[in-house]
C-alpha cells in the first residue's frame, strides 16, 4: 500500500500532457515531420493560388497530381504520430487538391444529342520525327476527320504523303517553319484557312472546317510555347490567354481547340481557358489523367497530360483515346465528337 502511494505521488509529479500522452519520437520526429511537411504544404499552395509564373513554379504545378499521393501518406504519418495541428494543415490541404484532381477520373454523364460525328486526332510529331506510317494507320483505322499536327516539318509532309495521308484527308493548312515550330491541319472536309490566333512561337494554325451538316466547326492546332527556358513562362502564359474564346451559341461553328498546351489543367491559364467555357475531352470521359508526355522514359520526369482536345459550341465528347507513336516523345489523342445542329 505504502509503495502504491509514492507511485502515485511521482506520477502526479510529472506534467498532465506528458502523462497523458507521450508523443512517439518526441522533437525529432517533430521536426522531421516538419521538414516534409512545410515543403509540400508549400507545392500544394503553388496550385491553389495560381503561382505558376516561372519555368521552376509551372514544373510544380505540373506535378499536381502527384501532390495528392505525397499528401495522404503525409497526412496518415502526421495522424498516427499525434501531431495534430500537422495533421489538420495536411488533411485541409490534401481534401482541396484531391478534390480538384479527382473529377478527372470520373466520366460525366451522357448528353443526348443529334448532330454531326467528327473524329479528331492530334499528334505533336517532335521535329517531324513521328512514324508516319504510324500516323496514316491511325487516321485510316478510327476514321478520323480532322487531324492536327505540332512541330511538323516538311520532310515529314511528303513522309506522310508517301504513307498515303493525303487519300484520306485530301484537304490541308500547313504553317511550316523551322524546327519546332511549324504545324498543320489536314481534313477530311473542305477546309477555309482562319487567323483565330495571333502569330506566336509556335505556329497554331486554324481554319474552318465544312462539316456535311448545316454547322460547321472551327479548328485550331493549339501549341503555346514550353515554359522551361529563362523569362519564357509569360510568354507561355500570354500565348495560352491569346488561344480564341470559345463559342456558346449555336448560331455560330463550334469551336474546337486540339494540341500540345504544355500545360495540365492544373496550370492556371489553362484553368482560365477552361472557365471560360471549354471543356476537356479527356475530363468529360473520365481519363483526364492519362499522362500525354514524356512517352520515351526520360529518367526523373514524371509523366503528366499536357495534350488536350477542348470543345465548345454544344459539342459533345463521345470519346477519348490516346495512342502511342513511334519517334515522339509525345501520345497522340483522339477525342469522338458530335457538333450539334
Amino acid at each position: 500500500m505504502h509503495e502504491a502511494t509514492e507511485v502515485s505521488r511521482t506520477d502526479a509529479a510529472e506534467p498532465a500532457g506528458e502523462r497523458r500522452h507521450r508523443r512517439p519520437g518526441g522533437t525529432t520526429v517533430t521536426v522531421l515531420l516538419s521538414l516534409c511537411a512545410l515543403p509540400y504544404l508549400a507545392w500544394a499552395s503553388l496550385r491553389l493560388v495560381g503561382l505558376d509564373t516561372n519555368r521552376y513554379t509551372a514544373a510544380l504545378v505540373a506535378l499536381t497530381q502527384y501532390a495528392v499521393p505525397v499528401g495522404a501518406i503525409l497526412f496518415v504519418a502526421a495522424l498516427l504520430l499525434r501531431r495534430w495541428l500537422t495533421t489538420v494543415a495536411l488533411g485541409v490541404v490534401t481534401a482541396i487538391l484531391a478534390l480538384s484532381v479527382a473529377p478527372r477520373a470520373i466520366p460525366d454523364e451522357p448528353v443526348p444529342v443529334r448532330g454531326e460525328p467528327v473524329t479528331v486526332l492530334s499528334v505533336n510529331v517532335y521535329f517531324g520525327k513521328a512514324d508516319p506510317a504510324r500516323i496514316v494507320e491511325l487516321v485510316r483505322r478510327h476514321g478520323v476527320d480532322v487531324l492536327g499536327l505540332q512541330e511538323l516539318t516538311p520532310q515529314l509532309v511528303t513522309a506522310l504523303d508517301e504513307a498515303g495521308l493525303a487519300e484520306v484527308l485530301p484537304h490541308r493548312v500547313f504553317e511550316i517553319r523551322p524546327d519546332a515550330a511549324g504545324a498543320g491541319i489536314v481534313s477530311r472536309y473542305p477546309l477555309r484557312e482562319l487567323s483565330l490566333v495571333r502569330r506566336t512561337t509556335m505556329s497554331q494554325p486554324s481554319t474552318r472546317v465544312d462539316l456535311p451538316g448545316p454547322r460547321d466547326m472551327e479548328f485550331v492546332a493549339a501549341h503555346p510555347t514550353i515554359p522551361v527556358g529563362d523569362g519564357t513562362a509569360s510568354t507561355w502564359r500570354r500565348e495560352i490567354a491569346a488561344l480564341p474564346p470559345p463559342v456558346s451559341g449555336r448560331q455560330e461553328p463550334a469551336r474546337v481547340l486540339a494540341g500540345d498546351f504544355n500545360a495540365t489543367l492544373d496550370h492556371s491559364p489553362l484553368r482560365n481557358l477552361l472557365g471560360r467555357g471549354y471543356a476537356d475531352a479527356a475530363e468529360v470521359t473520365g481519363n483526364g489523367l492519362q499522362p500525354t508526355w514524356p512517352m520515351n522514359g526520360r529518367p526523373l520526369v514524371p509523366p503528366v497530360t499536357i495534350d488536350h482536345v477542348l470543345v465548345s459550341g454544344g459539342t459533345v465528347v463521345r470519346g477519348y483515346r490516346t495512342f502511342a507513336v513511334d519517334g515522339t516523345d509525345h501520345r497522340a489523342v483522339l477525342a469522338h465528337l458530335v457538333v450539334p445542329r
